[in-house]
């Protein structure tokens, strides 16, 4: 009897053992993912920066500066070439919108288009005004910590919740453990497939903090393509108001 209730209570204390581990893992992923989540975040951003896309059709390279505020509110403008200087992308709370200088016009997008490439780049809309949060959108797994040949990494598996609308059907992130930078994000499909990868590059402090000044996304399925972007200056907390993420501040030069 007394062997009984000792397995009992073992099994009842791994169990309850096991539990704690794995809650313990999901808020240290989660505490893990939020630094890497805003890193480059601050209540407020500015930063100036470049884009260049190299696909099989064509090359080219935009400058462009960007603002933020909070999670809510992004504004992106096209500096150059001339061709597309004006170009503004424009998130305000849930709302995105595109405005065009040559036909003067004001796109809504709407919640399909946000898969879409930006600027004919590898990059989402999404990516660029960073619509999600993936601490809310994911369910965040910690898999493990161990070595790779960037040093000591985290890895993380994101598997999104069943309400999150977003574009990507896992994540798979490498952190590095000492600073937490991201080192390279795996984007998969629903079913499973790996389509792009984003490595980052280049770490320097800006403000206050370390920063990879390069990331670049590869697509798997035309491994020779790719577009980088690199940040040429990022200030954080810088004044800025609500009002500035506005319709009408679209047309404004």
């Amino acid at each position: 009897m007394a062997s009984v209730v000792l397995s009992v209570t073992l099994s009842i204390l791994l169990l309850v053992s096991h539990s704690l581990f794995a809650q313990d893992s999901s808020v240290q992923a989660l505490a893990i993912l939020d630094k890497v989540d805003n890193l480059w975040r601050g209540e407020s951003s500015y930063s100036n920066l470049t884009m260049r896309v190299k696909t099989k059709n064509y090359q080219r390279e935009l400058n462009m500066e960007s603002w933020s505020l909070g999670e809510e509110y992004a504004f992106i403008r096209i500096l150059s070439p001339i061709k597309e200087r004006g170009t503004v992308t424009l998130k305000s709370d849930v709302n995105i919108y595109t405005y065009l200088p040559k036909t003067d016009r004001t796109i809504r997008l709407t919640a399909g288009m946000m898969s879409g490439s930006w600027m004919g780049s590898h990059f989402t809309n999404d990516d660029l005004v960073k619509e999600s949060q993936l601490s809310e959108d994911y369910f965040v797994q910690y898999e493990h910590r161990g070595q790779s040949e960037f040093g000591e990494i985290y890895k993380l598996t994101l598997i999104p919740r069943e309400e999150s609308a977003v574009v990507w059907g896992k994540i798979e992130i490498e952190v590095d453990a000492q600073n937490y930078i991201p080192i390279r994000e795996y984007f998969y499909d629903e079913d499973g497939e790996l389509v792009r990868v984003i490595s980052f590059h280049d770490v320097k402090k800006l403000g206050d903090r370390l920063l990879p000044v390069r990331m670049q996304v590869v697509p798997q399925d035309e491994p020779d393509e790719y577009t980088e972007i690199v940040y040429r200056s990022i200030e954080f907390d810088v004044p800025i108001e609500q009002g500035f993420f506005s319709l009408a501040n679209l047309r404004r030069r």
